[in-house]
C-alpha cells in the first residue's frame, strides 16, 4: 500500500503563515502538518509515500528528504500549481497511483493516528472517512445509503439546510484499491481533466463515478474521533487547541472566553447561560427574520432604550441598553467617580474596570457576607458594588436587606451598583428585583446592571441593561456609548421577547430544580464541598485534590470545561465553579467527577 499526499497549492487563505512555505510545512504545536501525517502513516505497512509538490517545493523536499523513517518518498511536481487545482495534481500522479492500493490524504489535515488503522482494517476496498456535518465545516459534503455506500455528492448550489441531518463532510482521507484506480478512477480522471479543465477538485471524479453507479464507494462515519482541516488562520488556532497537550489545551480553551461551537465534543460548564431558554419558537421567529435583519441597520439609542424599558416595565429615561453588561460596566466607570468597595472573589470585570476599588475577602466559610457587612464596607468608601447573587460564590442577599442597605446609603450619600445578572435564578428572584420604577425613583443612588445574555440564554447576542433614576448619570453614560452599539438581531430580540415572558419564567424555575438536584449530587462527591447558591452555578471547595488539575482532567478525559477559581485574586485555597446545565449534562458532570475519585 502507498500514500498519496497532494501538497502543491499556495494555501492563500492562511495568509502570512504560507507566505514562504507550503501548507504542509505549517506547524501545529511545534510540529509540521506533514510530520503529523507521516508519523501516523509509518505506523502501518506503507511501501511508498507519493507527495505532489509545487509551491515552495524545494523547502518541503529539503525538509523531508527521500525517505521518512525508512519509507521511500517520491516527489511529483505540478509546475502549474498557481493556476490549477488538486484535480490536476492527482492527474499528474496517475501513472504512480495505479501501481498499488493507495491512501489519499490531503496535506492540510490533522487527525488522530487511529483513523488510518480504521481505514486499513475496514473490509471495503474503496472508502471515504466522513463525519457528521457541523455548521463550521466547509468542503465536500455527501449523503449515504443505509449500507453506508455514498449515494450523492452534494454540490454547493444544491446544499439545503433543511436536509443537514442527512449530510456528512468528507474528512479527505480515502482508500482506493489498485483495480478501482486502474479500471475506473484514472480513466475518468483523465477524461475529466482533459475535457473540463485543470481547475477542479479530484472529488468531482468521485461524484461522476457515484452518479453513474460505476463502483461502490463506502463511507466510514467517525464516532467522536478528532480531526481538523486547516484552511485558514482560524482553523490553525483551533487545531493548536484541539491537538494540544492536556494542560495546555485547558489553558487555551479557558482563555478563549467562548466560541466553543467549533469544539463539538466540549461540554461547557464554565460560561454561564440559561440552558432552558430560548424555546424553539423564539429561535424560529429569529430565523424567519434573520435575512432582513442582517441587511438592516439597528435603531439608535432612543429606540433601544424604549425596547429595554418595555421589557422591564420602567421608564425609557431610566434605562440604557448595552452590548452586553460588560460594555455598561466599562462605560459607567467613566462617569461615576469615587472609591467603591466590593467583596471577593467576584466578577473580575468590576475590579479591572473600576480604577479605585476596595476589595475585601469575607472570613466566613464559602466567602459568605450579609447586609451588615455591606453597610460596614461602605463606611470607608463612596459606594459599594454588589453582585447579587455573587459570582462565583453564589452568595445572596434578600430584597428586604438590600432595601435596608439602600436606606442607609441614602442617608450617608453612598452609591450602590447592584448587578442582578443572576437574580432570576434565585428562589423568589422575580419579586426581588429592584429593576422597577418605584425602587429606582425611591433610591436615586441606585444603579442596577443586568446581563440579558446570561439569564435569557443568548450570550451570543451581547445584550445587557443599566438602569437608574439619576437621569444626569444615565445621560452621561448614553453619551459615552456609540449610536449603534447593539446589532439588529439583538434589537429584534428585545422587540419580541415580551411574547415569551411566561416561558422565560418557566425556564428559570426549571433551572432552580436542576440546581437543587445538582447541588445534592455534588454533596456526594467526597472531595468537594459545594456551597448553597441562588444562581445558575455552584461554587465548590476542593479537598485533598488540586483544583487546577481536576479541571484539566475533566477537560482531557471527559471534554468537560469547568472554572478553576483557585487562581482568582482574593482566593486562598482550592475552589471550582460549575455552571448548572440541563439534567442530562449535569449527570455527565457528576459521572466524570465520580470517575476521578
Amino acid at each position: 500500500m502507498q500514500i498519496l499526499i497532494p501538497a502543491a497549492g499556495l494555501g492563500r487563505r492562511l495568509g502570512p503563515e504560507t507566505s514562504d512555505k507550503t501548507k504542509a510545512m505549517v506547524k501545529v504545536n511545534g510540529k509540521t502538518l506533514i510530520e503529523w501525517c507521516l508519523d501516523a502513516a509509518v505506523m502501518h505497512p506503507i511501501d511508498r509515500i507519493l507527495i505532489i509538490v509545487g509551491y515552495e517545493k524545494d523547502k518541503l523536499i529539503d525538509f523531508l528528504g527521500t525517505n521518512y523513517k525508512g519509507v521511500e518518498i517520491l516527489y511529483i511536481e505540478n509546475p502549474d500549481y498557481s493556476t490549477t487545482n488538486n484535480i490536476y495534481s492527482v492527474y499528474l500522479a496517475k501513472d504512480f497511483i495505479v501501481k498499488d492500493d493507495t491512501l489519499l490524504i490531503e496535506s492540510d489535515l490533522l487527525f488522530e493516528p487511529k483513523l488510518l488503522q480504521m481505514v486499513i482494517d475496514h473490509p471495503s476496498e474503496n472508502l471515504a472517512i466522513v463525519d457528521k456535518y457541523k455548521a463550521w465545516m466547509d468542503g465536500t459534503v455527501v449523503k449515504m445509503n443505509e449500507d453506508f455506500s455514498i449515494s450523492h455528492f452534494v454540490a454547493k448550489a444544491d446544499f439545503d439546510y433543511a436536509q443537514v441531518d442527512e449530510y456528512y463532510k468528507t474528512v479527505n482521507i480515502y482508500k482506493f484499491s489498485k483495480s478501482f484506480l486502474n479500471d475506473v478512477y484514472v480513466p475518468f480522471l483523465t477524461a475529466y481533466a482533459t475535457a473540463l479543465g485543470k481547475n477542479e477538485y479530484y472529488e468531482q471524479v468521485l461524484k461522476v463515478v457515484v452518479d453513474l453507479d460505476m463502483k461502490h464507494l463506502t463511507a466510514l462515519p467517525l464516532n467522536g474521533e478528532s480531526w481538523c482541516e486547516i484552511d485558514d488562520i482560524q482553523d490553525l488556532d483551533n487545531a493548536n487547541i484541539q491537538f494540544a497537550e492536556s494542560e495546555v489545551r485547558y489553558e487555551l480553551l479557558s482563555k478563549r472566553y467562548g466560541g466553543y461551537w467549533r469544539f463539538d465534543d466540549l461540554i461547557d460548564f464554565c460560561y454561564l447561560v440559561n440552558p432552558f431558554f430560548p424555546p424553539a419558537s423564539l429561535t424560529n421567529e429569529l430565523n424567519f427574520s434573520l435575512h432582513k435583519l442582517m441587511q438592516s441597520y439597528p435603531s439608535g439609542e432612543r429606540v433601544q432604550a424604549m425596547l429595554g424599558a418595555q421589557m422591564f416595565g420602567i421608564k425609557t429615561s431610566q434605562i440604557i441598553v448595552g452590548n452586553g453588561a460588560a460594555e455598561l460596566i466599562n462605560t459607567v466607570t467613566t462617569v461615576l467617580s469615587g472609591r467603591f468597595g466590593l467583596y471577593g472573589p467576584t466578577f473580575e470585570e468590576y475590579t479591572s474596570r473600576f480604577s479605585n476599588t476596595d476589595l475585601r475577602v469575607p472570613s466566613a466559610e464559602g466567602f459568605r457576607y450579609e447586609k451588615e457587612d455591606v453597610i460596614n464596607l461602605s463606611k470607608d468608601n463612596d459606594g459599594v458594588i454588589l453582585i447579587n447573587p455573587d459570582n462565583p460564590s453564589g452568595n445572596f442577599i434578600s430584597y428586604s436587606d438590600i432595601i435596608e442597605i439602600l436606606e442607609e446609603f441614602k442617608n450617608t450619600g453612598k452609591h450602590l451598583v447592584l448587578d442582578e445578572s443572576f437574580l432570576d435564578f434565585a428562589v423568589g428572584g422575580f419579586e426581588s428585583s429592584l429593576l422597577n420604577t418605584a425602587d429606582l425613583e425611591r433610591f436615586p443612588n441606585l444603579i442596577v446592571i443586568k446581563s440579558i445574555g446570561k439569564s435569557y440564554g443568548v450570550g451570543g447576542l451581547r445584550l445587557g441593561v443599566m438602569a437608574s433614576s439619576d437621569e444626569s448619570l444615565v445621560n452621561r453614560v448614553k453619551s459615552a456609548i456609540p449610536i449603534w452599539n447593539i446589532n439588529s438581531v439583538a434589537e429584534f430580540y428585545l422587540q419580541i421577547i415580551g411574547k415569551y415572558s411566561s416561558l422565560y419564567k418557566k425556564s428559570c424555575y426549571q433551572l432552580i430544580e436542576a440546581r437543587v438536584e445538582l447541588f445534592h449530587q455534588l454533596q456526594e462527591i467526597p472531595y468537594l464541598v459545594p456551597y448553597e447558591s441562588q444562581a445558575n452555578y455552584i461554587f465548590c471547595k476542593v479537598i485533598d485534590k488540586d483544583a487546577h488539575q481536576l479541571a484539566i482532567d475533566l477537560c482531557e478525559k471527559y471534554s468537560i470545561l469547568i472554572k478553576d477559581c483557585s487562581g482568582k485574586s482574593s482566593v486562598d485555597g482550592q475552589y471550582i465553579r460549575v455552571a448548572v446545565r440541563d439534567f442530562k449534562d449535569n449527570q455527565l458532570l457528576i459521572n466524570g467527577l465520580k470517575l476521578l475519585l
